[in-house]
């Protein structure tokens, strides 16, 4: 009688236990069984502005903050990446805001648009006002290449005579034994040869307080400054201009060469500035202020900044994929 008894008890208090358990759950759901569906405008987005006829390019990632808000960063035509803090978004249409940055003006940059598919049209409004149409696609995620084989080194410096590149205004630069030099602020250098994926040796030097960068593809802008003694930021050397900080400031004293031997493998970036790896295999999740087109499934060229102040380049070594 005592072991029926203990047995019936045992089952009575199992049974209001899983009862228990089932209403908490219910009343509590879990992450996973509140995760938002995904809103059709999520993602990330290579935009093309139409600026009275002249193309320029921007970038937008959307994502959800929780179940009901939308957030995500911006890259317009100039500047870095900016924090978008909500997005809103019902019946195929989205608009932000966000503050100036680089722009003329003292009103929020404004976006609108529509999504249809794997497409976006809409409006950009400047902070001075300026209103400009634009369309997008969804950029290519890039993910998932195996390390390539590599082809034949080119070099791209060498002699008294500025070869493999084209100036992208009135000219500054001048070849002298093999240095690349813009001794005041004026015109990008663009190379007439576009590449994918490959392998860079670079060296540089600045002046102290001067200011330039190389654009992979043309389109990610790996930033050089006079930074010996700052600390390490997203606007400074060896960073990814707005989206990658490396692990450590390793710029030398302004005046001195420099080095920088950058991998790129789809999106994956891997930086060794003067001997230290300050980047390893992190994505870059688009394109940065200044790049040339938002096309970031296609090669693009190498450009080296020239409207930043002074600056020399030399032994510019890019191994190409085969």
């Amino acid at each position: 009688m005592k072991k029926v008894f203990q047995t019936n008890l045992y089952r009575t208090t199992r049974r209001f236990v899983l009862s228990a358990a089932a209403l908490l759950m219910a009343a509590f759901p879990t992450q996973a069984d509140n995760a938002p569906l995904a809103s059709p405008i999520e993602g990330r987005w290579d935009i093309s502005v139409d600026a009275n006829g002249k193309v320029l390019p921007s970038w937008l990632e959307v994502r959800h903050s929780g179940t009901k808000t939308l957030v995500g960063q911006f890259t317009g035509f100039s500047g870095s990446a900016r924090p978008i803090s909500v997005v809103h978004f019902k019946d195929g249409k989205f608009d932000f805001a966000i503050p100036p940055q680089w722009e003329h003006g003292e009103s929020d940059l404004k976006v609108e648009g529509t999504v249809s598919g794997d497409a976006i049209t809409g409006t950009l409004v400047t902070p001075d006002g300026k209103s400009y149409s634009y369309k997008g696609v969804r950029a290519p995620s890039l993910r998932g290449k195996p390390t390539p084989a590599w082809g034949a080194p080119i070099k791209l410096t060498g002699g008294n005579e500025i070869k493999g590149w084209h100036a992208t205004g009135e000219n500054q630069w001048v070849a002298e034994n093999g240095i690349l030099r813009s001794p005041k602020s004026g015109a990008n250098l663009v190379t007439d040869q576009k590449f994918g994926d490959f392998k860079l040796h670079i060296e540089f030097r600045i002046p102290k307080g001067s200011n330039s960068g190389v654009y992979l593809r043309g389109r990610y802008e790996v930033q050089i400054t006079d930074g010996k003694g700052m600390e390490p930021s997203l606007d400074q050397m060896g960073a990814v201009y707005g989206f990658i900080t490396p692990s450590e400031m390793v710029a030398k004293d302004a005046g001195e060469w420099n080095t920088f031997d950058i991998t790129l493998v789809g999106r994956m970036l891997t930086l060794v500035a003067n001997g230290k790896t300050v980047i390893s295999n992190q994505e870059i999740p688009g394109i940065t202020g200044g790049a040339l087109d938002s096309n970031e499934g296609e090669p693009g060229p190498l450009y080296i900044q020239g409207d930043h102040g002074p600056v020399e380049y030399r032994n510019i070594v890019i191994t190409p994929a085969k």
